[in-house]
């Protein structure tokens, strides 16, 4: 709870009901307690600031009676929404514009920031990629690693090490190897906060500004923006079926070049081998390294997956980025790098400068799931849950549209791709708009592509980890409805 700050007036020898208003006031237009967020009780508030409770009931008393808290017997005041967007609106309206002065760095994020909106509430399906259903959360397990990794007490408060705890990266080594054929010493694994952050390290160590890197497209818009803001130049190069168009890279020189060969994004493609070995002789012809985002891998629903790029032969410059995300929470923020040997002191002191270290509570549950098994058991069952949503999904798409969608990318991952060939690519606007007034989520691939569009229908990017099956079924009802009205 935010504490309350209040400076007596001067000469005033105590804080009357008007400061005490004032300060809230400002707290509130500050958005301290946020657009809806409840303050202290009046008991509470009277007892932190040495007044009587009377003091504190006038100041609420005039803040409800100006529309800046609603309040109502037996709860806490709460901040009223609606006056604080207005007054933060009439305020950014009569703004001075100042114009600030950025490095260049600042000013290429500025030019090309990537994108971030709230995700929508409210809808009745929202077919995002990347969220995944509080139901499947190991939620027990999970809460006794934790309560243990809190319960142990080391023998001093100290900043750890920065590529990670040793527990974790051993427990990471022997799960790469039985899960993902990728062998390493635990000296080369990096734990990073998220897969952003170790896309972070990559471009701020290894590119310049005038450097090229190669992009799949349409591929991860996130990967491109952190590199591009090094000043890097994007080498986009088309992708297909089988991923990335390797016999595209004659020719071409760059420092770098992003891929995820398991289950290309976001066309879902799986890279066959001879392309893997046809990128890695690329990337040892120019000096380069391979970033092998390998961010979905536990889901396989057809067939095996093919090695990894850093298990094959000749994979010196490959960089593989492995992350929790997909299989626990995004909101966990734990990943890791698997580095060349000679790269690690160079990552060990960029991560240590970035943030010292990866919370290490967090570091300790994921090590005692992995050790335990329970993170394998849970892996099992969610691959089984979200197979099952993946069925609901191309069967109700089959359903509501039958040969009128065409659907790619379904051997494994978190979503499929979905193309609606009956529709003209100049209607994805008007479509998403339905589908949104229904309350349906959708995304279009064209906002994933970098260099020219390359084809003429509406295609979906459709992910169904975040869904229950009843609300894929009923979001594939009311697409289809939006659609017709498309027709």
């Amino acid at each position: 709870m935010p504490r309350m700050k209040v400076k007596p007036r001067p000469g005033a020898g105590h804080v009357g009901a008007r400061q005490i208003y004032e300060a809230l006031r400002d707290q509130i237009m500050a958005r301290v307690y946020g657009t809806d967020g409840q303050l202290p009780s009046s008991r509470a508030l009277a007892g932190e600031m040495g007044v009587a409770r009377s003091t504190v009931t006038v100041a609420y008393e005039q803040l409800a009676a100006e529309g800046f808290i609603e309040t109502r017997h037996g709860a806490r005041p709460r901040v009223a929404r609606a006056v604080v967007e207005r007054e933060r609106t009439r305020v950014a309206t009569h703004a001075p514009v100042r114009k600030v002065r950025l490095s260049r760095f600042g000013e290429r994020l500025r030019q090309d920031p990537p994108r971030w909106t709230e995700p929508p509430r409210g809808l009745v399906a929202n077919f995002r990629y990347g969220e995944l259903s509080p139901s499947d959360f190991p939620l027990l397990a999970w809460k006794k690693a934790v309560t243990a990794a809190m319960a142990h007490r080391p023998e001093r408060l100290a900043y750890d090490d920065p590529c990670g705890s040793l527990r974790l990266r051993t427990a990471l080594q022997g799960y790469l190897w039985r899960s993902r054929s990728v062998r390493c010493e635990v000296d080369q694994i990096v734990v990073v906060n998220g897969s952003q952050q170790g896309l972070d390290i990559c471009a701020r160590l290894l590119l310049d500004s005038g450097d090229r890197f190669v992009m799949e497209d349409p591929g991860y818009q996130m990967a491109r923006h952190t590199f591009a803001a090094t000043g890097a130049e994007t080498v986009p190069v088309p992708v297909d079926a089988d991923g990335l168009e390797t016999e595209r890279l004659g020719g071409v020189e760059a420092r770098l070049a992003y891929v995820t060969p398991s289950h290309q994004y976001p066309l879902g493609g799986v890279m066959p081998i001879g392309r893997r070995h046809q990128l890695l002789a690329w990337a040892r012809k120019n000096d380069a390294y391979v970033i092998e985002d390998d961010y979905d891998s536990e889901y396989r629903y057809d067939t095996r997956p093919i090695p990894p790029l850093h298990a094959l032969e000749g994979s010196g410059n490959v960089i593989y980025l492995g992350t929790v995300s997909k299989t626990l929470s995004p909101t966990l923020r734990i990943g890791y790098l698997v580095v060349p040997a000679g790269l690690r002191p160079l990552f060990a002191a960029a991560k240590q400068v970035m943030d010292r270290h990866t919370p290490l509570v967090e570091q300790e549950a994921l090590a005692a799931m992995l050790e335990s098994g329970a993170y394998d058991s849970h892996v099992r069952r969610v691959r089984r849950r979200n197979a099952e949503r993946q069925q609901a999904l191309l069967g109700a798409l089959r359903r509501r549209f039958g040969d009128r969608v065409r659907i790619e990318g379904t051997a494994a991952g978190l979503h499929v791709v979905a193309w609606f060939d009956h529709l003209p690519h100049k209607r994805e606007d008007a479509l998403i708009a339905a589908a949104r007034a229904k309350g349906v989520g959708i995304y279009p691939v064209s906002a994933l592509r970098v260099g020219p569009r390359r084809t003429r229908t509406v295609g979906l990017v459709m992910g169904y980890s975040g869904l229950e099956v009843a609300q894929i079924e009923r979001g594939c009802k009311l697409l289809a409805q939006a659609a017709a009205e498309l027709d």
